[in-house]
């Protein structure tokens, strides 16, 4: 375990309501956010009132402390108003992944018991309550759901605009919301990300205010961000890098955060200079992207001082041109999981470029890493293992999943990632590889045991395998094989058309493939390693 010098946020702020009292004394008249798809600019002083505001609506709205707020929203400026009031009411925010379809959205609402969900109707014309009432009866099906707030666009005669629902904070005083926030403890679970697994249903990460601040104001040290940054947040909010690298860190700091609901190359790079972005983190697939443009050089980048990346393989060249091209003077990598409160290891900004783009850096300090045989024992530096995670980041356990928490996180306190790596002497981590079939797309953790799940709802389709294959932008894509019900008849590009249509696009199986039977062992389990050389020899060929 390295030593725990980085400054502390859980001592510093203890929950997220005193971080936003703080934030705002601190930092006063200063943007906090500034949200280009309305022209909405938010100072801290403005942010703490706006939050205390919506902490008293959710207060008049029967939210009691430990009930759960679910938000179904892209990025825009009321994501982190309706997160931290949910936060100042003593509630627990599940943010919902904004790609998901209606069956997806209605299961992470039920598992969680969410009372409230928070949602918009008009986003890339998705309306997100349509999505939800064709997939299930909200009635019947999700009955501890008693209101859904509409933040944007049109809401239906069964939802509450966000107007009337903030006009319900009037029948609640500063006092009382203030004593709801001042007994909100630093161990009181904060959030409840749901992340998927191999047993092919999502399981709700459970961990605490004390836990994040601690991890994320640790980050945004070792990154370096500053008072004043302008933060450009490509990464969703939903996701634990834009919930709690992004809004968590820009509040302890000091940084202003820009929202960016959809990445386009052209449109970031015309933010940069626009907006004088300072801090531009992003999966590896978004540089790219920018780098393969033949007219970077019309764009003024000089604005550009930091950034983060990581989540798939980089190649060494590609922290290079960051460096030469768009100027960045720092780039960081780093490793986590949702169980592990996003992350566990990082590079340092003084690393050397092969170092950032092959490793996934250290262990951050406080928290502790090895590789480890079957039974637990580390092994030796430079032999594969699996990377285990101990320290006051892993997660209190999975929502309501005894088994499958103490299926990961044993005895002793390690957290059991299912990554294969190697450690160098430095205590450098590099993933080698993956005990569970999970690949990612684009940044995304894709789980071929959930995607499989779903496909085989279709009434075509009697067994499904998917498996991940290598592709140069986003790193890995699905590849699926499926093996048709008698009598039935679909074609792999009818049934990749129906996936799309079903699931989130980053889980959807770019290329299906009809066979009559799949590849097994012995005792039934399909042979996975054949179906990858399979998948890769089609590839090659």
């Amino acid at each position: 375990m390295t030593v725990d010098d980085s400054p502390r946020g859980d001592l510093e702020f203890g929950t997220t309501p005193r971080l936003v009292r703080l934030a705002a004394e601190r930092h006063g008249d200063v943007d906090a956010f500034v949200d280009e798809s309305d022209g909405t600019s938010i100072s801290y002083r403005d942010f703490e009132q706006r939050v205390v505001e919506a902490a008293r609506a959710y207060i008049a709205a029967g939210v009691a402390p430990g009930d759960r707020v679910a938000i179904w929203a892209p990025n825009i400026w009321e994501w982190p108003v309706l997160a931290l009031g949910a936060h100042s009411a003593g509630a627990v925010v599940v943010p919902v992944n904004t790609r998901f379809k209606g069956a997806e959205a209605a299961y992470v609402l039920r598992r969680s018991r969410a009372k409230v969900l928070a949602t918009v109707t008009g986003f890339l014309d998705t309306d997100y309550v349509d999505l939800l009432d064709t997939a299930c009866d909200r009635a019947s099906d999700l009955p501890d759901l008693r209101s859904v707030v509409v933040i944007r666009g049109g809401a239906p005669t069964d939802t509450t605009t966000y107007e009337a629902f903030l006009a319900g904070a009037s029948a609640v005083d500063a006092a009382s919301a203030g004593e709801r926030a001042a007994a909100v403890r630093p161990d009181d679970v904060s959030d409840i990300l749901f992340t998927s697994g191999t047993t092919g249903h999502p399981k709700g990460v459970r961990t605490t205010h004390a836990q994040n601040l601690r991890a994320f104001r640790t980050w945004a040290d070792v990154v370096g961000v500053r008072a004043g940054d302008r933060y450009l947040v490509i990464n969703p909010f939903f996701h634990a890098f834009g919930y709690k690298a992004g809004i968590l860190a820009s509040l302890m700091c000091g940084a202003t955060l820009l929202p960016h609901a959809v990445f386009d190359a052209a449109t970031v790079l015309e933010r940069v200079p626009r907006d004088a972005i300072s801090f531009l983190p992003g999966p590896p697939a978004i540089f790219q992207t920018i780098l393969a443009r033949d007219d970077l050089d019309r764009f003024d980048l000089s604005s550009l001082r930091l950034s983060v990346t990581g989540a798939a393989a980089i190649p060494v060249s590609m922290i290079v041109e960051m460096r030469q091209r768009l100027g960045f003077e720092t780039i960081v990598t780093g490793y986590g999981l949702t169980e592990s409160c996003g992350i566990a290891t990082m590079c340092r900004h003084d690393d050397d470029p092969e170092t950032i783009a092959t490793t996934s850096g250290r262990a951050i300090p406080g928290v502790e890493v090895i590789c480890a045989d079957a039974a637990g024992s580390e092994v030796p530096r430079g032999e594969p293992g699996e990377i285990l995670i101990r320290g006051y980041n892993v997660m209190l356990g999975y929502l309501d999943d005894e088994a499958e928490t103490a299926a990961t996180v044993d005895l002793e306190g390690w957290l059991h990632t299912g990554d294969i790596g190697t450690m160098d002497a430095r205590g450098y981590i590099k993933i080698t590889d993956r005990t569970k079939d999970m690949f990612i797309v684009g940044g995304f953790n894709a789980y071929p045991a959930e995607i499989e799940a779903m496909m085989v709802q279709h009434p075509a389709i009697a067994a499904a395998a998917v498996v991940g294959v290598p592709h140069e932008r986003l790193g890995e894509v699905g590849w699926a094989y499926v093996v048709l019900r008698d009598g039935q008849s679909a074609t792999g590009d009818e049934l990749t058309e129906w996936c799309r249509a079903t699931m989130a696009n980053y889980k959807a199986p770019r290329r299906i493939e009809i066979v009559d039977a799949l590849p097994l062992n012995a005792t039934g389990k399909v042979l996975k390693y054949e179906l990858r050389e399979r998948a890769r020899a089609a590839l090659d060929r």
